[in-house]
């Protein structure tokens, strides 16, 4: 891959992000939508320095993921006249985010025999656009930007027509020798084999900061940075692994899943995705926390509490809100705040409701955090009375969706793109969809709420919840099993008739165990078939559908959170080989992806030896539900269930038949915490069999093995 199709390097603080290239710069001209984005807007939109007129050669360019921080190593290339020979001055540039900007740190260092003047040029524009124009979307009408300049800074100042004024400032810890509406320029003296270093400081809250240097900005930024990340990593339960690959796929998911995760007001919340997603997304964010929650349960406490206290309220047309639904996303942009898109807090989501019950239901099982999710009650109840009232509104009892939203997602199903829900002759389905793996989701929702309900000893609501799920099992695979695909129909159209369709979303109906076991195997098959699994992982369609393109969003491509879901379901039926062919591809796939990332999806073209997966060019990349694909996996092949005996309050962690992928013949997990318990464990492959080996419990946990 050449340079300049490397990703841009990814920082999150907060409600700001950055995209830097292999300079720590922000480039147009190699990658038009990076840039530093604050709570929905680009605040600056190009970042280049030049030396004697010309850009910096790349020494090297690291993300320390480990620190939230990223180092470029730089050198002048020689060709201005007047300038030293090539690779005399050595510049590091160290960027660091925080949630109200970016701060860089620049040490230069001169290895010429005498002193070198070097002349310096900054380009910093600051567009001010919303991230759904960066995205696309045009505008006939924007606010204005006023630039200011004085001897010792540049700010420029967009005036939305939202009525809110937002500011980028810049300021350098150097005498500025001129300054324009977007140039700043300035030089710096350098003695023989001597270094000094300056900050630049992009501020984007200028009033009411405090007074102190951008070097004093800087330092204190990336101590305040190293201390977040090293606080997350002591919080979460350790993996390793005796394969150094796999363990840098583990770490870089582990570390993105943090960059990711905002401090909001009720814990850790994982934003879903840079650069277009970087804001709470509820299924996003309840899948993701249900993956990490092997090794992570803060996040599902933070996403359970922020989603709870967002839940629709009261029936809302324009942006498709109905009482007890859980949130889809929530915008801070100012084109979301004008009302140019729906999205400013937006319901569109049929899943999201049933998704956070599951949630509740395995946080509680996995914490015992017993106050927490009892005073989570009147926001479980509200969307069990959703699910149930929507249900009673549909011709066939199934849980449908219409969007009422002008501008909302005509799909409300996590393959939410136009064209994503279809029939098998390409027709698009019309009117309110019952997509299946949303009734997957209904039948665990009820489970979960059961769990709940027994927890707190009211038995009667659990019985009357788990036979609701019976009878929709039985109703579900009545309606939705097509013996002429061997798989369950991809959705029922607002006719009812089935979408008859091999898609990737049946593999979430054996995850939830909704699926009957003879159509589980059949499922299995289909979904590990060549036309189905690409050999990097299971297509979103099959190959043989007529609107499959591997190059598609929805509709042939490959996505890590979707093959961790049909993982987890197929160990639920004992499919435990698999579900090990879909964390090796995956696996095989982050090995060949920059720094081990895997994105949010990509082409589903057939794998060939010695070639790699093929990129889907706009995907994110960090992606959360991406990042814990592999603990999602992980848990599905080790076997791990854990239950809680009501009685004593012990806990049960139970190995169902693990096995290890190939290439790894040791998995440790160091402080597993499973509510006020602790476990750390070791599973060893020998010639024919995995073994578990308990390292270290505390008092009120049991493990068993079954084989």
């Amino acid at each position: 891959m050449r340079p300049d199709q490397l990703p841009p390097f990814v920082l999150k603080d907060g409600e700001t992000f950055a995209m830097l290239d292999r300079r720590g710069e922000i480039c147009p001209a190699s990658h038009p939508d990076s840039g530093v984005f604050h709570r929905g807007m680009r605040h600056v939109s190009r970042l280049e320095l030049s030396i004697w007129g010309h850009g910096t050669t790349v020494l090297s360019s690291t993300e320390r993921e480990e620190m939230g921080l990223h180092v470029s190593h730089l050198s002048n290339d020689g060709i201005a006249a007047g300038s030293p020979p090539a690779g005399t001055v050595h510049l590091e540039r160290s960027s660091v985010l925080t949630p109200r900007g970016l701060l860089q740190q620049f040490c230069f260092t001169s290895y010429a025999s005498a002193s070198v003047t070097v002349p310096m040029n900054l380009r910093v524009d600051a567009d001010f656009r919303d991230i759904f124009e960066v995205r696309g979307h045009h505008r006939s009408h924007r606010g204005t930007s006023v630039h200011g300049t004085t001897s010792e800074s540049l700010e420029v100042v967009y005036r939305g027509l939202d009525g809110e004024d937002r500011c980028t400032l810049l300021r350098l810890g150097l005498p500025l020798l001129e300054v324009s509406d977007s140039r700043v320029h300035f030089a710096l003296e350098l003695e023989p084999r001597c270094t000094r270093r300056f900050c630049l400081e992009l501020d984007f809250h200028p009033h009411g900061r405090p007074e102190v240097t951008p070097q004093e900005a800087f330092d204190a930024a990336l101590l305040a940075t190293v201390e977040r990340f090293r606080l997350n990593r002591l919080l979460t339960a350790s993996i390793s692994t005796d394969n150094p690959s796999f363990n840098c796929w583990v770490a870089r998911s582990t570390s993105d899943v943090h960059l990711l995760s905002s401090q909001l007001d009720h814990g850790l919340y994982p934003y879903a995705g840079v650069p277009w997603f970087s804001c709470p997304f509820g299924r996003d964010g309840l899948i993701t926390a249900r993956q990490m929650l092997l090794v992570e349960p803060r996040l599902a406490r933070g996403v359970l509490g922020f989603l709870a206290d967002q839940q629709a309220r009261h029936e809302d047309p324009v942006s498709d809100a109905e009482s007890g639904k859980i949130l889809h996303e929530a915008r801070l942009g100012e084109m979301a705040a004008l009302g140019e898109v729906p999205f400013g807090r937006y319901y569109g989501s049929v899943d999201a409701t049933p998704l956070f019950l599951m949630l509740a239901g395995d946080y509680l099982l996995r914490s015992d955090d017993r106050d927490f999710i009892n005073n989570l009650r009147p926001s479980l109840d509200s969307a069990m009375a959703w699910i149930r009232m929507a249900e009673a509104r549909s011709p066939d009892g199934f849980l449908r969706y219409l969007c009422a939203a002008q501008g909302g997602l005509r799909n409300q199903g996590w393959k939410d793109s136009d064209d994503a829900v279809h029939h098998a002759d390409g027709r698009l389905a019309q009117g309110s969809i019952a997509l299946c793996e949303v009734q997957a989701y209904a039948y665990g929702a009820r489970h979960a709420m059961a769990a709940i309900e027994e927890c707190f000893g009211r038995s009667a609501e659990a019985k009357l919840l788990r036979e609701e799920a019976r009878q929709l099992r039985r109703r579900f695979h009545d309606a939705y099993w097509c013996a002429s695909i061997g798989s369950y129909a991809l959705a029922l159209d607002g006719a009812g008739e089935p979408c008859v369709v091999r898609a990737s979303n049946a593999g979430h109906c054996l995850w939830t165990g909704i699926a009957s076991r003879s159509a589980a195997g059949s499922i299995a098959r289909q979904l590990l078939a060549p036309t189905s699994f690409s050999g990097w992982g299971v297509r979103t369609l099959d190959e043989r559908e007529v609107r499959y393109n591997p190059m598609s969003y929805h509709n042939g491509s490959v996505w890590p959170h979707d093959n961790a879901l049909i993982g987890l379901g197929l160990a639920r039926y004992g499919y435990r080989g698999e579900a090990m062919r879909v964390i090796t591809g995956l696996f095989e796939t982050a090995c060949a992806m920059p720094q081990y990332r895997l994105p949010e999806l990509f082409c589903g073209f057939a794998r060939r030896e010695d070639e790699e997966p093929t990129h889907y060019p706009v995907a994110c990349s960090p992606q959360a539900w991406a990042s814990g694909a592999v603990f999602g996996l992980m848990e599905s092949i080790t076997g791990m269930a854990i239950s809680r005996d009501q009685v004593s309050g012990r806990v049960q962690v139970m190995f169902r038949n693990p096995v290890l992928p190939k290439g790894i013949n040791l998995l440790e997990i160091s402080g597993l915490r499973l509510g006020e318990e602790e476990i750390d464990l070791q599973l060893h492959r020998s010639d024919h069999d995995t073994g578990v080996l308990v390292r270290r419990r505390t008092s009120g946990v049991d493990v068993m093995i079954c084989k």
